[in-house]
């Protein structure tokens, strides 16, 4: 079964009344109804599971994409101070999770586990991680998208800037009506969509910045402090060598990367990709291909239906969004500067990717 990255869509019953999180698409010229109203289907998922008073607006187009890209999402960003995003996450918790989290989370200034600079004292562009905890800007910075920081009240809930802009290839078939299941041959439009969303809501990370400008085996110009890049997620990112170090794990290379909320003591129940130059193929702003562990997931399938599962509603509500309900599992984009994601397909699935 031929497959392309992008993300899992809930079919869950949770309750839309209560929910304030609104979406705002503003379609491109020509867009289709059908179209504009799978974007409106994949929001109002996303609605039914957080309650945050915010409204998020999105570009959305269809267009020409790079080879075997299905649909990528460029989220606006900007950078906020370490202690102020500490501040607001303390400030916004509303489930055990987010209690958990916001106890295990740094002090002052975050520790990270870091590899492929050109200060690495490994040698320029080492594999090798080292700790930096200096203090200096990339432990005291972080990069959210503007949805996550409307969440957290770092940024107007009813900003009227755009948000993120999503587009969708022409050159793939589309099911837009996945309640029937998905046509083979065809991909999941809802499901996608729900995926390139989720980016936009911050499932980010910086790691794929590292990652493309320290492109395998060519070293770097750019020193540990110019990577000031660490998203909300990111202070989530971990693996055996950091976790023992008391650090994030902020590297590009193939060792394991898990998500967990207890400072890397234990696996919350899913693991990261790794970066597409250094690490395992795919964008580190997803979950690691092929395990079903969520919408975020970076590949998907002709004919695959997608569903949104735990892991991703305990992500985002980690960083930062107020969830209504937990979906039941069993029912079922390369990090440039801007912050771009968006989905490829390979030869068994397609990726999603983020910038």
């Amino acid at each position: 079964m031929s497959s392309l990255a992008l993300g899992f869509v809930v079919l869950g019953t949770a309750a839309t009344t209560q929910a304030q999180l609104i979406f705002n698409f503003t379609p491109a010229a020509g867009m289709s109804q059908t179209a504009i109203d799978g974007f409106t289907a994949a929001g109002n998922r996303w609605s039914s599971l957080f309650s945050d008073n915010v409204t998020v607006n999105i570009n959305i187009d269809f267009k020409t994409l790079g080879a075997g890209i299905l649909g990528q999402a460029g989220s606006a960003q900007n950078f906020y101070s370490y202690s102020s995003v500490k501040s607001a996450l303390t400030l916004d918790r509303s489930s055990a999770d987010d209690n958990t989290a916001v106890s295990y989370l740094p002090g002052s200034s975050i520790p990270i586990l870091i590899n492929q600079t050109a200060d690495n004292p490994n040698g320029n562009g080492s594999a090798t991680p080292f700790l930096d905890n200096d203090g200096s800007l990339n432990n005291s910075y972080l990069r959210l998208s503007n949805a996550n920081a409307k969440a957290l009240g770092l940024r107007s809930g009813t900003n009227a800037a755009l948000d993120a802009s999503i587009s969708f290839s022409d050159a793939f078939s589309w099911d837009f009506d996945p309640t029937n299941g998905i046509t083979a041959g065809a991909f999941d439009f809802i499901g996608v969509a729900t995926h390139e969303i989720g980016h936009a809501l911050g499932f980010i990370s910086g790691v794929d910045i590292l990652d493309y400008n320290s492109l395998a085996g060519t070293g770097s110009t750019y020193n540990s402090d110019d990577f000031y890049y660490v998203s909300a997620l990111d202070l989530f990112r971990y693996s055996a060598l950091s976790a023992a170090s008391g650090a994030i794990d902020w590297t590009a290379d193939t060792r394991s990367k898990y998500f967990s909320i207890d400072g890397g003591l234990t696996n919350a129940g899913a693991e990261f990709s790794t970066g597409v130059y250094n690490g395992d193929g795919r964008q580190a702003s997803h979950w690691k291909d092929d395990n079903y562990y969520g919408i975020m997931d970076p590949t998907a399938a002709r004919g695959e239906l997608l569903a949104i599962g735990a892991n991703d509603v305990r992500a985002l509500d980690v960083i930062g969004w107020d969830r209504v309900s937990v979906p039941d599992t069993a029912s079922t984009l390369v990090l440039l500067g801007s912050g771009l994601f968006g989905l490829a397909f390979a030869r068994r699935r397609m990726r999603t990717g983020s910038r």
